[in-house]
């Protein structure tokens, strides 16, 4: 059956096949039915399953109906490898192409990237276009959950900004200046008041630029009409400084 000494006193060892019995020499003794079983652990290893599943399901596997039932949990067991395999295989194409953009090797923001993949957040690629500084402030500030959450928010009223724009809404409307305060305290709480962050963000939404420049120009004069209103510029004060 092209298995080794070893393979059957390893097996003995483990308790998954002994022999019927032991000769006067003291070598191991199979029968017809201990081959059978030899058969049995083979197939099981070929298919997948582990020696410790082995062990623990040759001794129900007496009917067609306990096989298959084996058969169909180590199926979704695969199943589920094989889901887990494409999303690493996934990760990794995408990550290929962001390493060549980048044009330099950075191991930690590559990580970010991976991290990204892994909550599964589209923006990840966003990433790339983050200064050191920024890319510290918020590893600092959040974590995994709270900087999805925190990406998914900036996503969401990016969408906002778009379409009051595509809808012709005025950005000194009751909806703008609404929308601008919502905005304005989502960036309060990503730089947790710090202003030196502003033109870095201001610098990463042209750097990203496409479908972002209608929000950003909405978003901008909504912005510019809240701050009016409060008698501030938080962007100015920041420019001067």
């Amino acid at each position: 059956m092209g298995i080794t000494v070893r393979t059957l006193q390893y097996y003995d060892k483990q308790g998954l096949l002994s022999p019927s019995a032991t000769s006067e020499g003291g070598r191991r003794l199979y029968t017809d039915k201990d081959m059978v079983k030899l058969h049995q652990i083979l197939s099981m290893k070929y298919l997948g399953f582990s020696l410790e599943d082995v062990k623990t399901r040759l001794v129900s596997l007496d009917t067609p109906a306990d096989v298959a039932n084996a058969l169909a949990e180590h199926a979704a067991v695969i199943r589920k490898k094989i889901g887990a395999l494409s999303e690493s295989l996934k990760a990794i194409d995408i990550l290929q192409g962001e390493v060549l953009q980048m044009q330099t090797v950075d191991f930690a923001r590559y990580a970010d990237i991976v991290v990204n993949l892994q909550m599964k957040n589209d923006m990840y690629w966003v990433v790339k276009h983050f200064d050191d500084d920024l890319l510290s402030h918020i590893r600092s500030h959040f974590d995994d959950k709270s900087g999805l959450a925190m990406m998914e928010r900036i996503k969401r009223l990016n969408g906002e900004a778009l379409q009051m724009q595509k809808s012709g809404v005025p950005p000194d409307s009751e909806q703008g200046q609404s929308f601008a305060k919502e905005f304005w305290d989502m960036i309060l709480e990503f730089t947790g008041g710090d202003m030196s962050m502003l033109p870095k963000l201001s610098k990463l939404a042209d750097k990203i630029g496409g479908d972002l420049d209608g929000a950003n120009c909405f978003i901008s004069q909504a912005l510019e009409a809240y701050f009016a209103k409060l008698g501030i510029n938080p962007l100015e004060q920041e420019e001067t400084i």
